[in-house]
């Protein structure tokens, strides 16, 4: 076996085309689009390698046929902080069923990374965000939301006889959208309801620059102002959060809060992309933004993705989360609705105060991923990733 960099564009495509082969039997993997993953390997497109780098190689066996691939990378703004040892990491892995190959790309990553000061690794994980192609799926083998790995079943085995330890698991929960009203959430929501200062809207895009500044006054005030490690969203920011979402976004399922005109609530959610993006084979040319509007107008979407729940300090606890939900109940517990199950995006274990309110809104565990965490040196004492414990910030120090 040997190992090769991706750098040309046959390379590109073997290394696009791998996961091709490898699930062209699983009825549940869809293929991302081919620039989604490729703007994570591109200098111009991706912020990160402002203050990382990243290489990608491809593995091959005797006969020169690819077998294998793999990303590693470092974040030098992350790297250290909140690490007991300089952390990068690895992602992007596919490989057949062969515990050598897969040992033959993580010693790899591993080389990579020791040359350049790291003591450990991370993965699989993502040159970018959390919230894309981070973690490996070890349970809940169903079609995945846009931008979550899925991976067969036997890479588990592979990291994990490797070293990797479970740094920490990462739950998508499930809400079924029919059926009978959950008690807990009627009784909580009640109080809410009921109360003419609270009152609730959903999006509407001839005015989503209103939508747009309430977005970020509550995303603001119920995290940006109030707790260490968390910043701000500035109006530019905000815009073009919701430029982004604005080609997908179904305004009967963008929920807003309001506690006497103020907002103070929201409960984001898309339509599940991959419904449509199953289709088009990697492609979003030309031909493909047809068949993607096709499939929209002709199938459209049963699954939504629930993207981000907030509630400022001051309205937490009282019964405005359940009210949120319940007020999208109004539209979904009807007969015949077009959405049949949310989704939401994924909760690490170290936030146990967002999953249990999650589980008290309904919700089940209904995938888990898992980021793992290899030391170089075994003989070090091995920590799970902390439990969130927000501090507030001083007021009187901003």
């Amino acid at each position: 076996m040997k190992i090769i960099e991706v750098s040309t564009s046959a390379h590109i495509k073997e290394f696009l085309h791998l996961p091709v082969s490898l699930y062209k039997n699983d009825p549940n993997w869809i293929r991302p689009l081919d620039n989604d993953i490729e703007k994570v390997f591109d200098r111009k497109k991706n912020k990160y390698f402002r203050h990382g780098e990243c290489t990608r190689w491809l593995l091959l066996n005797e006969k020169q046929e690819v077998i294998g691939r793999v990303a590693s990378f470092i974040n030098k703004q992350t790297a250290s902080k909140d690490n007991d040892q300089p952390t990068g990491g690895m992602g992007f892995f596919e490989c057949i069923n062969d515990q050598a190959a897969a040992f033959f790309m993580f010693d790899h990553c591993k080389k990579w990374l020791q040359e350049k000061g790291m003591e450990a690794m991370d993965g699989p994980i993502n040159f970018g965000e959390r919230d894309e192609w981070w973690g490996l799926l070890v349970d809940g083998f169903y079609p995945p939301n846009y931008g979550m790995d899925y991976h067969l079943s036997y890479y588990q085995t592979f990291f994990e006889n490797y070293g990797f330890k479970v740094y920490f698991k990462q739950f998508t929960y499930l809400r079924e959208l029919q059926g009978d009203p959950n008690e807990v959430l009627m009784r909580r929501s009640r109080r809410i309801m009921n109360n003419p200062d609270y009152t609730f809207e959903h999006l509407k895009l001839k005015t989503i620059e209103k939508y747009t500044e309430d977005f970020r006054t509550i995303y603001n005030n119920a995290w940006g102002k109030n707790y260490t490690g968390v910043a701000e969203l500035n109006k530019v920011q905000a815009k073009a959060i919701m430029l982004q979402l604005k080609p997908i976004i179904d305004e009967e399922i963008i929920f807003f809060c309001y506690f006497k005109g103020e907002p103070i609530g929201f409960y984001v959610m898309i339509p599940d992309l991959n419904q449509i993006i199953r289709h088009l084979n990697g492609r979003m040319d030309w031909w493909g933004k047809i068949k993607f509007l096709w499939y929209k107008y002709t199938q459209g979407f049963d699954k939504n993705v629930g993207l981000v729940f907030g509630v400022v300090p001051e309205h937490q606890g009282k019964g405005v989360e359940s009210a949120l939900i319940m007020e999208y109940k109004k539209y979904a517990h009807v007969p015949n609705y077009r959405y049949k199950t949310t989704e939401l995006k994924w909760i690490g274990d170290f936030n146990t105060g967002m999953m249990h309110l999650t589980e008290d809104l309904g919700c089940k565990i209904h995938k888990t991923h898992i980021t793992y965490r290899k030391l170089f040196d075994e003989s070090k004492e091995f920590k799970r990733c902390p439990i969130i414990k927000y501090e507030k910030k001083n007021k009187e120090q901003t």
